[in-house]
């Protein structure tokens, strides 16, 4: 839905399976939206497109108080895209700017710093600062209506340099001051605050139908003991896992119940995952949400994806008994690597010999999941011993911003990684949407989707058993 034409009949139609695809604004107001915002439809000579929202704000737009455009899933062009504007918009959205400037940004990607900032602008409309200052702005927001943190320390968790930088974001994307944020949160028996110990609570919000049993039921099958847990009866299920993050550590839990009483529908296209985040720094907000989309393949768009695969006869029946499957990232691309390697129980002796424990033990949940410097220095010998090495030295990237490519060939290259190791670390780690692997029957038509397909034909084996 690139031509305008298209994108403003989803507008007039309020076609929420395109929020966060792209947004629009209104010349009149000032104010930009989300597809499906519910407000009167603008006349279409005073409507202008943006690919993002930092676009939109860099135009001079804010933020709609009423759709709050800022909270949709993150486009599924972004995960599919595997050249370099894809990889920034990846890196970007894993906090790589605010920890590492747009140098580091730069770096991670092979290019110079003009040569991204110029690819982005010339595509999205907004460079890397203005993307992670929108980013940033979201991350305020959250923890404006959801903590009681001091506004001053809010400014710093969410990437800002400075106080009067973070409040002059905030009045321009919001207009309001961030006191005036705080106030406007939602209030009542529906009210979602942080309260002490508790951590924050989150909206994981997707798009479209979501498998959420087929998901958990992978987590708890693949769980290692002491970085993860899935307790609950079916239906009712909570994954609780331990996070190592740039700058401390984190405890999530994540509910399997979605929150979708129309989902599937053009004005209620989606829904979201209950979660609660606690964090030692809460500077790691916005890098753990990122990491837990990943995770939970929250930003896929399961319209492509449902309407190329069912229409393959062999794939109809069970794309129809499960419309929106999901295929599951990570949060950290050690994990995977090294389940493809021993299997998840041949990693929980790692975790308890390895891992950090934590400080707090929660429950079951005792230890992260070890470093690979960690793993380099006391298995020095192996395949494990070399890929933990190979990922401590950077001669194998797997973080979000990775050419698959450049990492499938050095995952090769390394001992007792084979084509189906490497397939697996491929869709989990790298997050590949079209993954096909060896000695499978995964046609070309089904791309760019194959790992979706795959997930498909696993679950429906699962469910025959």
């Amino acid at each position: 839905m690139r031509d305008e034409d298209s994108r403003y009949e989803a507008v007039r139609s309020r076609d929420g399976r395109f929020d966060g695809a792209f947004f629009f604004a209104v010349e009149t107001t000032g104010i930009y939206c989300r597809p499906s915002c519910p407000a009167v439809t603008p006349k279409r000579h005073n409507v202008r497109f943006f690919a993002t929202a930092a676009a939109a704000q860099g135009a001079g737009f804010r933020a709609c108080r009423r759709c709050r455009p800022d909270a949709v899933p993150g486009s599924a062009e972004w995960n599919v895209r595997a050249d370099v504007v894809g990889r920034a918009m990846r890196l970007i959205a894993d906090g790589v700017v605010d920890r590492e400037g747009v140098s580091g940004l730069a770096a991670r990607l092979g290019y110079s710093a003009r040569q991204v900032q110029r690819q982005l602008t010339a595509e999205l409309g907004a460079g890397p600062v203005a993307l992670a200052r929108a980013q940033r702005a979201h991350t305020a927001r959250v923890l404006l209506q959801t903590t009681e943190l001091p506004v001053t320390e809010i400014a710093f968790a969410s990437g800002f340099a400075s106080v009067r930088q973070f409040n002059d974001t905030v009045r321009e994307i919001y207009a309001a001051t961030p006191t005036e944020v705080r106030a406007a949160a939602p209030r009542g028996r529906d009210a979602r605050r942080a309260t002490p110990g508790a951590g924050i609570p989150l909206r994981l919000a997707h798009r479209g139908p979501y498998q959420a049993a087929a998901v958990f039921d992978q987590l708890a099958r693949e769980a290692v003991t002491g970085v993860e847990e899935v307790s609950g009866p079916r239906g009712g299920r909570t994954y609780r896992r331990t996070l190592r993050l740039p700058y401390g550590t984190g405890i999530v839990a994540v509910e399997e119940r979605t929150r979708a009483p129309r989902t599937g529908t053009r004005t209620h296209p989606g829904g979201w995952l209950d979660a609660r985040l606690r964090l030692t720094d809460p500077r790691d907000l916005t890098t753990a949400v990122q990491r837990l989309r990943r995770l939970f393949d929250l930003d896929a768009d399961p319209y492509a994806v449902d309407e190329r695969l069912g229409a393959d006869p062999r794939l109809a029946p069970l794309v129809a008994a499960r419309p929106g499957l999901r295929s599951p990232g990570a949060v950290d691309p050690l994990e995977p690597a090294v389940r493809a390697l021993v299997g998840s129980a041949g990693a929980e002796p790692l975790v308890h010999r390895y891992g950090k424990a934590l400080d707090a033990p929660c429950g079951s949940l005792t230890h992260l999941f070890p470093e690979p410097a960690v793993l380099a220095e006391a298995e020095p010998a192996g395949p494990l011993g070399a890929l933990a090495a190979a990922l401590a030295d950077g001669t194998v990237r797997l973080d979000a911003g990775a050419d698959r490519d450049d990492a499938e060939a050095a995952l090769l290259a390394l001992p007792g990684m084979d084509p189906a190791a490497v397939a697996t670390v491929r869709v989990r780690a790298l997050g590949d949407p079209d993954v096909a692997p060896p000695g499978t029957d995964v046609p070309d038509a089904w791309r760019p989707w194959r790992s979706y397909a795959v997930q498909h034909l696993r679950v429906a084996e699962e469910l025959n058993r």
